[in-house]
């Protein structure tokens, strides 16, 4: 496993534990952080061994979105664009994209792009004091990296744009009234619960949950007649799998199912 410098990633028990490492500045992404994700996150995809990931943050923060130090030299409109759209875009589109479950355990602010990141994620649990910022607008800029993308779906337009026109904090509790966080819990008992959710998941069949978010995010974007008969394209592959066939077997059998992602 190569050696990082900006994060911690390790894989125990089928789960891969990826955590944001800048704590001195709340884990900005500054290029080489960027970089080192974008790798994690595709080595994670593509490992067998990893059924389920949890990205986390070090410090008291998930991530403060972009290290705001690189705009002290001011780069040009085309700069920013191509950032934009060839560093940050690939960090949460590989998520979405990821074939197994993507966890984010929210510790302290997940803000700007951080907070992209965090709603990239498939589920969100949150610190009891963790907190998500569309801090996009209080410095005269727009939501970036898929944030307008993810709110809109998943708590409609005009929540969306109070949320990213106001630029304050929303609590974490306020994120679970939302739906925008699956869970709250005490911030002691974050990295356990968490991890336990991640193990859970990555004991489920993989190749289903993998078909099973393809199905979400297709059904988004296409009408009922369309979706159905991709769900059915989907569904032929997992009937083909190994899972099936055990889960089936189980279940005739009265015994609990022993997956193998496959």
């Amino acid at each position: 496993m190569p050696a990082y410098q900006t994060l911690l990633y390790e894989v125990v028990d089928g789960v891969g534990r990826l955590t944001l490492n800048r704590p001195e500045r709340r884990n900005a992404l500054n290029l080489e952080l960027n970089r080192e994700l974008l790798a994690a996150l595709k080595r994670a995809a593509a490992d067998a061994q990893v059924r389920a990931l949890l990205i986390t943050g070090a410090g008291k923060g998930f991530c403060s979105g972009i290290d705001l130090t690189i705009f002290q030299e001011r780069p040009s409109p085309d700069v920013v664009y191509d950032h934009i759209v060839h560093k940050l875009g690939p960090l949460t589109t590989t998520i979405v994209e990821m074939p197994k479950p993507v966890l984010a355990a929210v510790n302290g602010v997940a803000a700007g792009a951080g907070a992209s990141l965090a709603l990239a994620c498939d589920l969100r649990v949150m610190a009891h004091d963790a907190s998500l910022l569309m801090a996009f607008s209080n410095i005269g800029l727009v939501p970036d990296a898929g944030a307008s993308w993810f709110l809109a779906r998943q708590i409609g337009t005009s929540r969306a744009f109070e949320f990213a026109a106001e630029g304050d904090n929303l609590t974490a509790g306020r994120c679970l009234e939302l739906g925008l966080a699956n869970k709250v819990v005490p911030a002691a008992d974050l990295a356990d619960i968490s991890l336990a959710w991640a193990w859970m998941m990555a004991k489920r069949p993989t190749l289903a949950l993998a078909k099973t978010k393809q199905a979400l995010n297709f059904a988004q974007l296409h009408d009922l007649q369309t979706t159905i008969e991709y769900e059915a394209r989907m569904q032929q592959e997992a009937y083909q799998s190994e899972d099936f066939i055990e889960g089936i077997s189980a279940f005739l059998q009265k015994r609990k199912p022993d997956f193998n992602g496959r």
